[in-house]
């Protein structure tokens, strides 16, 4: 017998706020991946209403990192930009290597998260659109 469709795992993007700064920081819990000390993750990125580059508005970005939970540095691997109604991309590689996170920046919460998920409580959003509306609420609040 097939498990009843509240007892199936979700699909789709299950999104956390880590924080609020320049940008609103959000964490998908549904791309944490975990092999030993090593974690990866996808954050999104979220910027103020009417951000502007060039004259393209944005919604912020995606990026995906990777964390040694044991060692506490952060690794962002790339940057895809997010334009005002939810189109991705293009993707473009962050060669930097990785870092020490530092105590309160994006990459310690990010990796907070992905090396231990259940720290980050409940889901605040389950789609792109809802995590813009929640980091912009987040960031005119502060």
């Amino acid at each position: 017998m097939a498990a009843p469709a509240c007892a199936r795992p979700q699909q789709g993007p299950r999104l956390v706020l880590t924080g609020v700064g320049r940008f609103a920081v959000l964490a998908d819990l549904s791309t944490i991946s975990r092999d030993g000390d090593q974690a990866r993750l996808r954050g999104l990125q979220v910027t103020e209403e009417d951000f502007t580059a060039g004259s393209q508005t944005y919604w912020g970005g995606w990026s995906w990192w990777a964390f040694d939970c044991a060692a506490l540095t952060a690794d962002r691997l790339d940057f895809t930009s997010v334009r005002e109604g939810g189109a991705e991309g293009p993707a473009t590689p962050d060669p930097a290597p990785a870092y020490a996170a530092a105590p309160g920046g994006d990459a310690a919460e990010l990796l907070a998260v992905a090396c231990d998920p259940a720290s980050a409580g409940e889901a605040v959003a389950d789609n792109l659109a809802d995590a813009v509306r929640v980091g912009r609420a987040a960031l005119a609040s502060q």
